[in-house]
């Protein structure tokens, strides 16, 4: 079989390219076995990304149902996942803090629309070369942005005003509410920490997310613990998926979200892109990066018009799906399917789920996507050392879009010597 290393230039799903070859009964079945392991992965991180978003938990899983569906249907990656994203968290809870759901949807919509263009335009080439230094950056400053922002649920702390979302000033606000500290929350949030890094350990193909979910939530019913649940704050989730909605748009408030809809175009085709790249070095394929990022694109504003927030190809759940055995798109199809179902059947059990069981989930995707070996790596080299954390430091101070343009403009400066070298030669 090619390694589609000829076809990588197309815009053509996969899907259609995978069914052309021929869909067997085997593959079907390795399909919903990955779909089943994805889906156990996908619906704790979904509802813990959109309660640290800064909105409901269904909003979450709206997106992996919807984004899902889209990227693997139409997109250029046999392996990817699609669905709420962590890298986002920082970006989706400024806007809404900003602009509110409404603004936040068009949001959305917009970036998904300019994922489009840059796939028509064939820019997922050039997305793909965004130097290795700026991508550690970046991610390492989300991940420790992320986790700050997980400390007030996993401690059930009581501010008196409004989280700041800013890193520092978020601290101080932190440290400050310290004597409301709920011990109850702590002790729960902590120990789910623990069992979900252990069963990663010992039981690596078992779903420790969810069993840690489930166990902190048993603890939270049936013991005394005054821990707030996500009944408590968000009430019950909805048994479906909501009608499709027109966007509310106005030209003033396009041009106030624009800025935003901009850096969730560049974090998303980035992400995305990195992701296609994994699954490709974990089964020795080539994926069609244009493609890629019409699909997100077009996932991006389905989401919004159903009411998710952000989506992208999602690293570990793409892994997730590749050891599981994944051969084909369906299985992120059927992921999709499968979290629908839940929402269908089983959405008044998410009720009791601690919110310091979510933000324990978070930590340990904090503590994943940190690449700190490459981290501590790129140090060694003064030139890499200056990008990195040029984009790590701004990224933690300023915002992602600082870090990213920042690294990459002082890498491209470091380049110009050697690159005139070549054209004088």
């Amino acid at each position: 079989m090619p390694d589609g290393s000829s076809t990588s230039h197309l815009y053509k799903p996969k899907l259609l390219t995978t069914l052309r070859e021929g869909y067997s009964v085997d593959a079907f079945r390795h399909d919903l076995v990955a779909a089943i392991t994805v889906a156990i992965v996908a619906l704790p991180l979904s509802m813990a990304i959109a309660v640290a978003s800064g909105v409901s938990p269904e909003r979450g899983i709206y997106t992996a149902v919807i984004g899902g569906f889209f990227v693997s249907a139409l997109g250029g990656s046999r392996y990817q996942i699609g669905g709420p994203a962590g890298a986002f968290i920082v970006l989706v809870a400024a806007t809404v803090a900003q602009f509110g759901i409404e603004g936040l949807l068009l949001t959305v919509a917009v970036s998904g629309l300019l994922l489009m263009l840059g796939g028509m335009l064939r820019l997922g080439s050039l997305i793909r070369h965004i130097p290795h230094a700026v991508t550690v950056g970046f991610t390492c400053g989300i991940a420790i942005t992320i986790l700050a922002s997980q400390l007030k649920d996993l401690g059930g702390l009581t501010l008196s005003g409004a989280e700041p979302g800013h890193l520092l000033p978020k601290l101080a606000a932190l440290a400050h509410a310290l004597p409301t500290l709920n011990w109850a929350a702590l002790g729960i949030g902590c120990a789910a920490v623990a069992l979900i890094f252990t069963l990663e350990r010992t039981r690596p193909t078992w779903p420790g997310m969810l069993i840690a979910v489930v166990a902190a939530s048993l603890c939270a019913a049936l013991l005394p613990f005054p821990v707030q649940t996500i009944g408590e704050r968000f009430g019950a989730l909805p048994g479906g998926l909501p009608m499709p909605q027109l966007l509310p748009f106005s030209r003033d408030l396009f041009w106030n979200i624009l800025p935003a809809a901009l850096s969730f175009t560049l974090l998303g085709g980035v992400e995305s892109l990195l992701s296609a790249k994994v699954a490709d070095g974990m089964t020795a394929r080539k994926h069609r990066s244009n493609m890629e990022l019409v699909a997100q694109g077009f996932a991006n504003v389905a989401s919004a018009i159903f009411g998710g927030i952000s989506v992208t190809g999602t690293i570990a759940r793409t892994a997730t799906n590749i050891r599981a055995g994944a051969r084909s798109p369906l299985s992120g199809i059927m992921h999709a399917a499968i979290l629908l179902l839940f929402l269908l059947v089983a959405a008044p059990l998410a009720a009791y789920v601690p919110l310091c069981a979510l933000a324990a989930v978070l930590v340990v995707v904090c503590w994943n996507m940190a690449e700190k070996t490459a981290f501590v790596q790129l140090l060694k080299n003064w030139r890499g050392a200056a990008v990195l954390l040029t984009t790590f430091g701004l990224t933690l101070i300023e915002d992602l879009t600082v870090g990213i343009i920042s690294g990459c403009a002082l890498a491209m400066l470091f380049a110009t010597p050697a690159l005139l070298r070549k054209v004088r030669a």
